[in-house]
């Protein structure tokens, strides 16, 4: 059985052996801006091993500007340098570490790609407006990533400050939903986040 909080463990609980006390000293801003690697960190070689045996839990974040009714007036999109050294068109996308809330999540990489000034509207609802299974292997459904077994819960989150491209997003581009572009943007994002964009849209009331 797992231990709760920092109550004496048995010799059968499956952490027994781990300090109590450990995350007592953790708060949301070690997740946010820490310079530290937080709690539960897996180095390469972990998270490697793990995408191959695990599924992965992550937040899909599509950013919008919203008007003072509420609705989308723009839809964001980043410009990102992939390991291979091409650019993609995607959206805010990351993995939901070790002991970190889902909304700790949504703050943590948006903060990663956009920069700590952009603001995000953190939802009342933790409730996704779809789940996206990502397959390592092409066609089992229209979500994939080479890399892993992951599970997407996307969100449409406003962005209300300034945007600062970081780490590896080099621009992010905002189109309106009623613009021609954005099905050019669409067609742009691989392995199914185009699909993302296009139900965040139908979700939130927009045309797409």
């Amino acid at each position: 059985m797992p231990v709760l909080h920092d109550e004496i463990p048995d010799d059968g609980d499956f952490d027994s052996a781990r300090k109590r006390g450990e995350f007592d000293h953790i708060t949301p801003e070690d997740f946010v801006s820490g310079s530290d690697n937080p709690p539960g960190w897996l180095g390469s070689a972990d998270i490697d091993r793990a995408r191959h045996q695990l599924p992965i839990a992550y937040v899909e974040i599509v950013p919008v500007r919203t008007n003072d009714f509420g609705q989308i007036e723009q839809v964001g999109s980043l410009l990102r340098m992939c390991e291979d050294g091409a650019i993609e068109r995607t959206l805010i996308t990351g993995r939901v570490l070790f002991h970190e809330s889902l909304r700790e999540a949504i703050a943590r990489n948006i903060a990663k790609d956009l920069g700590e000034l952009a603001l995000p509207l953190i939802p009342v609802s933790l409730q996704p407006f779809t789940v996206a299974e990502f397959f390592p292997t092409p066609g089992v459904s229209e979500f994939y990533d080479a890399r892993q077994h992951a599970i997407s819960l996307c969100y449409v989150i406003p962005i209300a400050g300034d945007c600062k491209p970081r780490d590896e997003t080099l621009d992010v581009e905002w189109v309106a939903p009623s613009n021609v572009l954005l099905d050019q943007f669409i067609s742009q994002m691989p392995n199914g986040h185009g699909r993302i964009v296009q139900q965040a849209l139908a979700w939130a009331g927009s045309q797409s």
